[in-house]
């Protein structure tokens, strides 16, 4: 009989794949210049040394008044593309060089000079990671696989990549929990040290009160 942890692989690695679809959004044009702050983003996370292939279906094309820029980075400083004025359908692959959120950004920069009716762009942006992101119709061909085997490999990948990522949250929590609880055991002594300052500081105050009274003979 299988086990529960090998159910729970091939329940995810069949759902998982029937909950993901492209994002479609419209990036409206601005004039003027490149600027960060105009850029719109769309934010993932990914483990270390995971493929990533990110598919970018852009409308219009190219000389219609809009320059759209694409700019895919991550959250520590690594550029993994910048592409400029693109459009149609457009492919990115990349291995990532931590564990990080990295982003997808675009921005259409207005660069008509007559008028342009509702300036902007419709994305539509797809990305895959680790497994997902493979061509397993290369793969079948090169090792001579059968469709059964090759699919049955692909949901193999996908369970396991599932299942590392939540061994690698379950790590993150016991980290931030001992960190917490540590934490909270130096407040305590803290707070202790400072009620114990207090108290002295107290003492010493009446001692020295009833000296000075005494040496003036107020008491």
């Amino acid at each position: 009989m299988a086990s529960p942890l090998i159910l729970f692989r091939l329940l995810l690695a069949f759902v998982l794949p029937l909950l993901t679809t492209a994002l479609k959004f419209d990036i409206q044009a601005h004039p003027g210049h490149e600027s960060a702050s105009k850029e719109r983003c769309i934010r993932n996370f990914v483990a270390k040394d995971q493929l990533v292939v990110v598919t970018a279906k852009i409308s219009g094309s190219r000389g219609d008044g809009m320059v759209l820029n694409l700019h895919i980075k991550d959250a520590i400083g690594n550029d993994y593309a910048r592409p400029r004025d693109v459009a149609g359908e457009n492919r990115y692959a990349f291995t990532s060089h931590s564990d990080s959120a990295f982003d997808v950004c675009f921005e259409n920069i207005l660069t008509a000079t007559h008028p342009v009716m509702s300036p902007s762009r419709s994305v539509e942006l797809d990305i895959d990671v680790g497994a997902d992101a493979k061509d397993w119709s290369a793969i079948q061909a090169g090792e001579k696989l059968k469709p059964v085997e090759a699919e049955l490999r692909r949901v193999a990948e996908v369970a396991n990549e599932v299942v590392s990522e939540l061994e690698y949250l379950r790590t993150r929590e016991i980290k931030l929990r001992d960190t917490n609880e540590s934490t909270n055991e130096r407040v305590k002594w803290f707070a202790v040290g400072v009620m114990g300052t207090l108290v002295g500081l107290g003492a010493w105050q009446i001692v020295y009160l009833r000296a000075y009274f005494r040496s003036k003979h107020l008491i």
